[in-house]
């Protein structure tokens, strides 16, 4: 079954917002990856190194997740679209199938393709200018 989770993107604070959503909902962090660390990312700028690529805090039943939006990796943010839609399909088949079909109209910013964190996993505004993120995760295939 698909699971949809909110993704969230900041000028340079996620950390400091996601220790405060830390202390408001508890739970531990199950990733924290800064860009300095992350492969393909070598030429980010020094000052950015340390500022958080990807991010989870588990809430309940869903995820929150976050990233800093660099400049100095040609990102802009915009309060009100700095929010995108994950969802996590069970198959290969899944993602596809609903990343083609939210593409139709759709502006896609990063196809559907292999991900050196060994998942499928693409991004796109569709039509509507709501951002939508699609993973399946091998390793979670059964």
């Amino acid at each position: 079954m698909t699971t949809m989770n909110s993704y969230l993107n900041f000028p340079g604070t996620t950390e400091d917002a996601f220790d405060f959503y830390k202390s408001v909902f508890g739970g531990e962090f199950t990733a924290l990856q800064r860009f300095k660390d992350t492969p393909g990312c070598e030429n980010v700028a020094e000052a950015d190194g340390g500022k958080i690529m990807h991010i989870s805090l588990p809430i309940g039943n869903n995820i929150l997740m976050a990233t800093d939006a660099l400049e100095s990796m040609g990102q802009s943010l915009k309060v009100g679209t700095n929010i995108s839609l994950s969802l996590n399909t069970d198959s290969l088949e899944e993602a596809e199938r609903v990343f083609n079909a939210l593409s139709q109209g759709a502006n896609v910013t990063n196809p559907l393709q292999k991900m050196f964190w060994g998942a499928y996993w693409g991004m796109l505004t569709d039509r509507f200018d709501i951002q939508w993120m699609v993973n399946f995760d091998e390793n979670q295939a059964s």
